[in-house]
């Protein structure tokens, strides 16, 4: 297998030898047990001048690629949430461009997909109203519906600006859902993925927001699929999940804990949307094909090497996990660049990256070794290694 020298948390250089990849392989069919929805990432141009790289610059078939990709391993794809950069670096006309190709291919390849509707196109601001947030959100909801996907609800940074007590979410969430076509699923984000969030549902005490939006849900339970909720915290979503109003799914966003919120317990179990998934497709597929078997040591073997890895990429500022999973899909062979949104690919340090580089192999996901051994020492040519 080949081998290289990559940088030490202390500063030092030592050989690095690849082992074998692991063998998976797609599913026949449908996953039964879970509904599993992978959140998809983007990649921009690199032969493009725009400066600074903007969505002015896709890189349409690498994008539209990974999806297919996805979809082929059983995944529903979570699409313009906040993997594919909403929020650092993606404009609302940049989204709008990527779900209409987005639902086309899906309709093309027969892919289920659901995208993100939010408020990301209304800067928080002094004079941004209540009325302002419900506006903005009609907009966006409307465009997804009106391209025929199903819309998740994600947190608006303007509306965390300008609420001023529970009341105000209340009233918004329940605007929104009065409307709808089609049942959502909504996206309660933690500020570790977006500072800006902070505060969220009108409290900055945990457990009075988890009351406050199961007060919103049970409210609208009937326009409710579900709720995605990123707090890395598995108790928690434990806890809501038990509480969920029948018919009303957890979707777990909890990229560190993810195995045994999937495999559930005596009481219940989350369905899954992950950011992590973009960058684990294979063994998840092949993890959650076992779980339809009931073959529960094979799940959890399968699973656990990947999260480590799923823990580096997350490692805070977990906002910038994105940049991690680009890199692991350039290192497969699945894009020929790692150029991002905003210059992105920047966001971490080469110790990280090559940090994860031993985890993907460790978990058996670099599929090719010697390209991936090959790009590697591209990068580290470039941090001077």
């Amino acid at each position: 297998m080949p081998g290289l020298r990559l940088p030490q948390p202390d500063g030092s250089l030592a050989d690095y030898t690849l082992g074998p990849p692991a063998t998976f392989r797609p599913p026949n069919a449908p996953f039964r047990e879970r509904i599993a929805f992978a959140a998809a990432h983007v990649v921009v141009d690199p032969l493009r001048t725009v400066e600074p790289m903007s969505d002015a610059c896709f890189d349409w078939e690498a994008t539209l690629a990974y999806r297919r990709h996805l979809w082929s391993w059983g995944f529903a794809v979570a699409e313009a949430m906040d993997t594919a950069q909403r929020g650092m670096g993606l404009s609302w006309e940049g989204t709008q461009e990527l779900i209409r190709r987005a639902v086309a291919e899906a309709r093309v390849v027969g892919g289920s997909i659901a995208c993100g509707a939010g408020t990301d196109h209304l800067a928080p601001g002094p004079g941004v109203a209540l009325a302002d947030v419900e506006a903005a959100y009609e907009e966006q909801v409307a465009f997804v519906e009106g391209v025929g996907s199903q819309v998740i609800l994600m947190a608006s940074r303007a509306l965390a600006a300008c609420a001023t007590s529970p009341d105000d979410y209340a009233r918004v969430y329940g605007r929104i859902l009065g409307q709808v076509r089609q049942p959502v699923v909504l996206h309660w984000l933690g500020d570790m993925f977006d500072p800006a969030l902070e505060g969220y549902w009108g409290t900055r005490d945990l457990d009075a927001a988890m009351e406050v939006c199961l007060g919103i849900i049970r409210d609208h339970a009937a326009q409710v699929d579900g709720i995605k909720i990123s707090l890395l915290d598995d108790a928690r979503e434990i806890e809501m999940r038990r509480r969920l109003p029948p018919g009303v799914r957890m979707y777990t966003g909890d990229d560190f804990n993810y195995p045994a919120l999937i495999r559930g317990d005596e009481r219940g179990y989350s369905h899954a949307l992950l950011g992590i998934f973009d960058a684990i497709a294979p063994a998840a597929s092949a993890a959650l094909q076992a779980l339809d078997t009931g073959d529960r040591a094979t799940y959890d073997a399968i699973l656990a090497p990947t999260v480590p890895l799923a823990r580096h990429i997350f490692q805070a500022p977990t906002r910038y996990y994105k940049t991690g999973v680009v890199f692991l899909a350039y290192l497969n062979d699945y894009q020929s660049h790692f150029r991002m949104l905003g210059g992105q690919e920047s966001a971490r340090s080469i110790g990280h990256l090559s940090r994860l580089f031993v985890l993907a192999d460790g978990a058996g996901l670099l599929r090719d070794p010697d390209l991936a051994t090959a790009r590697m020492r591209h990068v580290l040519a470039l941090a001077g290694l």
